[in-house]
């Protein structure tokens, strides 16, 4: 090997090391964010601005690695990770947090509001802030916001739906939170949980009827392929929240705590607000792909699940919940 050669290897090394270590030591803290969610989503595309805006604000001394189509696994490994003091944060909804702090579950509630806006009350509340400092104390995880909408979430099947009756017989894939289940089951379905990647396949494989999402997810998993009906229940109001580990969280200086925060409730507004804006869309688009998009009249679906709320015991809760939306 030549003198030239030798020294042109060495230093082509040098720089990869140097790269290396730049890219490793650049950063004091950083963050890996799990989350179900397609890069196309409207939520992802919040992420990236979150992303964009914590290391610009903390001068790149904070990373925010992103791993969409849950790469790093299910939501409940994540949040064990994060309980252990990892600095992982996981997009996630209430009713997996139930576990740790019961008022969570709530949020996934049926018919608990309307809309974004409804939504953004309650978890912007001071209620809801009681709930993320028990849940602090209970679990050591820590909510950085939970203003993350991802729509609301309607049956598709391959049959019409008008109707609870309609759903008797019918195996829908649901999340397995207490709330997701006995929700699925008061509107007249057999609620079966699994993981959100194993859908489709399912749906293919006829191990289920049907399953209940909002049109950002249905689209972005391509569900059209799978199913042929869509059935506007509009029965959970898909709020979901970056929550991370307190543990972690309480390392950082009280500045980058702070950042944290703020970026992640101003990107997900702004995330919200860009689902809300492409609903219409996703419908569009879905029709174009031969789907059967129904609005129907939602009174007996709401009648149906009202004893949801005291078979869980969240009455007293929901009263709490309706003073908020009323102001």
């Amino acid at each position: 090997m030549s003198f030239i050669t030798r020294t042109w290897r060495a230093a082509t090394l040098g720089m990869a090391l140097a790269t290396l270590a730049g890219s490793a030591f650049a950063a004091d803290y950083t963050l890996s964010v799990n989350t179900a969610l397609a890069q196309q989503d409207p939520l992802y595309k919040g992420l990236e601005e979150f992303k964009k805006s914590v290391e610009q604000r903390t001068g790149g001394k904070v990373s925010v690695r992103l791993f969409p189509g849950s790469q790093l696994g299910k939501d409940e490994d994540v949040l064990e990770q994060a309980r252990a003091g990892a600095g992982v944060a996981v997009v996630v909804d209430g009713g997996r947090l139930a576990v740790f702090t019961k008022e969570f579950g709530v949020l996934g509630a049926p018919y608990l509001a309307q809309g974004y806006e409804g939504i953004r009350k309650v978890v912007t509340s001071p209620l809801f802030e009681q709930w993320t400092e028990k849940l602090r104390k209970a679990s050591g995880h820590q909510v950085l916001s939970f203003n993350w909408w991802q729509g609301e979430r309607h049956v598709l099947t391959n049959k019409p739906v008008a109707t609870p009756a309609d759903l008797g017989g019918i195996r829908m894939r649901t999340p397995g939170a207490p709330v997701w289940m006995e929700t699925i089951r008061a509107m007249g379905a057999t609620p079966t949980p699994m993981g959100w990647s194993e859908v489709y396949t399912a749906l293919q494989q006829k191990v289920i009827d049907g399953v209940e999402a909002q049109h950002p997810a249905s689209y972005g998993s391509r569900l059209y392929e799978v199913t042929s009906h869509v059935t506007k229940t509009g029965h959970i109001n898909l709020i979901t929240g970056i929550v991370t580990s307190a543990a972690w969280f309480d390392k950082l200086p009280a500045e980058y705590r702070q950042i944290l925060r703020e970026e992640s409730t101003k990107a997900g507004d702004n995330a919200s607000r860009a689902t809300e804006a492409s609903l219409a869309d996703y419908e569009k688009q879905m029709k174009e792909q031969g789907m059967t998009i129904a609005e129907i009249d939602v009174a007996p679906f709401r009648e149906a699940t009202k004893p949801v709320y005291d078979k869980l015991g969240y009455t007293e809760l929901h009263q709490e919940i309706e003073k908020i939306l009323q102001n």
